[in-house]
């Protein structure tokens, strides 16, 4: 075998140690020839000793390799020996990138010791990525290979059930096709990251930050699974195939996956951003690539109240999240006079959606052209009103008061005619009547207006709805005994919920004591009251429907006031359907409350703002954590400014002078189409930022700009001038003291630094 001064773990890799061992019993000689001196000793003393230290890279200078090796400026031998297949295959690793001048003494090649260059006999080899997976954004992401060190060999790392992110619980395997199978097929997290480089973290395929996957058809055909894949479309197709045969069970009740997930890093890395698309994909709804495509989308779901968003701030309270006390008008009947009532927050509106939902029902339902009426069925606070609700839900029919006058005759569709009748024929007192008089206009819009095909909705006061219907049937007359309320019109009955839902849910204000008028069209929410009515059709063929809450900046509120009691019902086996549902009493209406199954809660953290290490732990151990960091890879070229590079700079000084909470997102350049725009975000949003982070040490914002000198005196940066200040009069003795600067912003920027190679 090759000889080793420290043989101990040098061969981890299996391909390296079956190419070396090829050439031992094929005789060939080492060392005759250059290429294989160069490729042997890049390997011993560069590729296998950056695996016992367990690397993520190293980083080979051409002109060191030609110095131990003695060679007579080798240059482009030595490139073209450590970039061929042969160096690749027996090392084991992906093509280097190349950094400086191409076959030079300067140029330096940068190889990933955590990537496999081909590790799966099953795949191609031509290709270099037989597996990738891509986030909601697009980043792509692929398995790596980890080096143990006990063991002395490199692996994939699979996470079992219960096991901690420890390496020891891992289990490994060797090849692509057993990553693939228990992302895809078992559900469970592999060790994967960015093509373009970064932290290695555990990430489950569907459920967690990977929502779409590329495959290596030979391996996707071997796992039974397609080669592409959104969603956990591989799961839906190919678990049964794998899985034992288990007894079948009829579900009484569908009980969804709760799911709690923060999404925190860095100013400007796209946690918001990333929301619409993970808010999409837990709706159960296809995620667009195209942007356009993917906010229209988040905005019927939106318009439709199945997303809400909310920007937690430093007043927010329990009170406005899930609900408090609120002044309101004493009586509805326009008397004076003000007193508390329990009103709901956000949280609990969406959660009542949420519970009540029946699913999207088999019959799609459209406003369309159809006039929409509030209607109010009695007095909802008249307890001796009560049942002409109950009466006219079992009975297929809207009911209306004013007069025990029959209004069926054709000369009734004149508005005159009905004021003639009620001067004539009316019992109620209330002065002469007229156009504008209730007894006059409602039994006019009752009989005129409304139309078959029309929609009713059903007040429950002023702010509350409990019923929608659609009109079926024309003006009937039908005395009552005691008289009152003789009016009908037939009505299929769309949707009924008698406790009530607040009116904000459909229409923009709340309603008024008419007992029948048409609702505007500019105030009315149509999609929202569409999904109420598709929500009880055919009732109980589907499963509720996904309801989602984001939370921007979640960390920026006091997390213990205002979620109270919910801190233990968001816990997803703590959720109504689940194995230890709890129900709580809430403090200000009295009801029992419970968080259902089918809610998501997504939240984004700014880390600059609050480290998740200070977070509530009570907090921590209810949601899932998803980090976003900047991603240069995202940026480009403009006008020979490589933004990749800047940025890149910029992050790294910004995580030695401070630490890596506080770097700079992409987001800040993304839009960036000229010169202008780059002088333009520096100017006013980086170099502020920075100013900010370091609290006006502008020594240090220069130095994360490039512009710091350890020499004294005056200095013309890129970004920053500083100008040495002389000490007044009178202060001699400052002379020996350390220098004073006076700090200035730049008129003019310079990128010479970051300049496009």
């Amino acid at each position: 075998m090759p000889k080793s001064d420290k043989p101990y773990n040098r061969l981890s890799s299996w391909r390296s140690w079956l190419g070396q061992y090829g050439q031992f019993l094929s005789g060939e000689p080492r060392g005759e020839r250059d290429a294989d001196r160069i490729r042997q000793y890049v390997l011993e003393h560069y590729i296998e000793t950056g695996r016992e230290r367990d690397a993520e890279t190293v980083d080979l200078l051409v002109r060191d390799v030609n110095e131990a090796l003695g060679l007579n400026q080798a240059w482009p031998n030595i490139c073209q020996a450590i970039t061929g297949p042969k160096f690749l295959e027996i090392a084991d690793v992906e093509p280097p990138e190349r950094i400086g001048a191409n076959q030079s003494s300067a140029t330096v090649f940068r190889f990933r010791l955590n990537e496999a260059g081909s590790s799966n006999a099953g795949a191609a080899r031509g290709s270099t990525k037989p597996f990738v997976l891509f986030d909601a954004v697009g980043a792509a992401f692929k398995p790596v290979l980890n080096h143990n060190r006990q063991t002395g060999r490199s692996a994939y790392r699979i996470k079992p059930p219960g096991a901690s992110n420890k390496a020891d619980e891992a289990v490994e395997v060797a090849t692509i096709a057993e990553v693939a199978r228990a992302m895809l097929v078992d559900g469970r997290p592999a060790r994967v990251q960015s093509v373009s480089g970064g932290t290695v973290n555990y990430l489950a395929y569907g459920k967690q930050k990977l929502v779409r996957y590329e495959l290596d058809p030979t391996i996707a055909k071997q796992i039974g699974v397609p080669p592409q894949g959104e969603l956990g479309q591989a799961m839906n197709l190919s678990r049964d195939m794998f899985k034992r045969p288990e007894p079948q069970y009829e579900m009484d009740q569908y009980v969804a996956q709760p799911t709690n997930l923060i999404l925190y890093g860095p100013p400007g890395t796209g946690k918001t951003f990333a929301t619409a698309a993970e808010a999409l994909r837990l709706c159960g709804e296809p995620v667009p690539q195209d942007r356009q495509e993917l906010m229209a989308a988040y905005r019927r779901l939106s318009d439709a109240g199945r997303i809400e968003f909310v920007t937690f701030h430093q007043s927010i309270s329990y009170e406005d999240f899930v609900e408090g006390l609120r002044p309101t008008q004493a009586s509805e009947d326009g008397t004076a006079g003000f007193e508390l009532k329990p009103e709901q927050g956000v949280f609990r509106r969406l959660a009542r959606r949420a519970e009540t939902s029946t699913g999207p029902g088999d019959v799609e339902f459209s406003i369309g052209s159809r006039q929409v009426f509030k209607m109010s069925i009695g007095e909802a606070a008249n307890p001796e009103d009560a049942h002409l609700f109950e009466e006219a839900i079992t009975g297929g029919y809207t009911l209306l008061g004013f007069e025990d006058i029959d209004w069926s005759d054709d000369r009734f569709a004149d508005r005159n005619s009905i004021i003639e009748a009620v001067r004539s024929q009316g019992v109620r007192e209330g002065g002469e009547p007229n156009a504008m008089s209730g007894r006059v206009q409602m039994p006019f819009i009752f009989r005129n207006w409304v139309k078959p095909g029309d929609i009713m909705v059903v007040s429950k006061g002023n702010s509350l709805f409990r019923a929608i219907g659609e009109v079926t049937g024309n003006y009937q007359f039908v005395p009552r005994e005691g008289g009152s309320y003789a009016h009908r019109r037939a009505v299929r009955w769309l949707w009924v919920d008698r406790v009530g839902v607040p009116v904000s849910e459909i229409y923009a204000r709340n309603f008024t004591q008419k007992s029948i008028y048409l609702l505007t069209d500019a105030d009315l929410n149509v999609p929202a009251l569409e999904r109420y009515i598709a929500s009880q059709q055919d009732a109980g063929t589907d499963a509720p429907e996904p309801f989602v809450l984001i939370i921007d900046e979640i960390n920026r509120a006091n997390i213990s006031k205002v979620f109270g009691e919910l801190i233990t019902l968001l816990e997803p086996d703590k959720r109504i359907g689940q194995p230890n549902a709890l129900k709580v009493r809430l403090p200000y209406s009295g009801d029992v409350f419970g968080v259902p199954a089918n809610l998501h809660i997504i939240g984004t953290m700014n880390t600059a703002d609050r480290s998740i290490a200070l977070l509530d732990t009570a907090l921590r151990r209810r949601f899932e954590f998803r980090e976003l960091m900047p991603n240069a890879s995202l940026l480009h070229t403009v006008e020979g400014i490589d933004l990749g590079m800047l940025l890149a700079s910029i992050n790294e000084r910004i995580e030695y002078l401070f630490d890596r909470e506080h770097q700079i997102g992409h987001a800040y350049f993304i839009n960036c189409k000229s010169r202008a725009d780059v002088d333009e975000v520096m100017r006013h949003k980086i170099i502020p930022l920075l100013a900010e982070y370091f609290y006006e040490d502008w020594a240090k914002v220069a130095a994360v700009l490039g512009d710091g000198h350890d020499s004294e005196g005056d200095r013309e940066g890129g970004f920053i001038d500083r100008r040495r200040l002389k000490p007044p009069k009178g202060n001699a003795s400052d002379e020996d003291a350390a220098p004073r600067y006076r700090w200035s912003v730049r008129d003019a920027f310079s990128y010479d630094d970051f300049a496009a190679v």
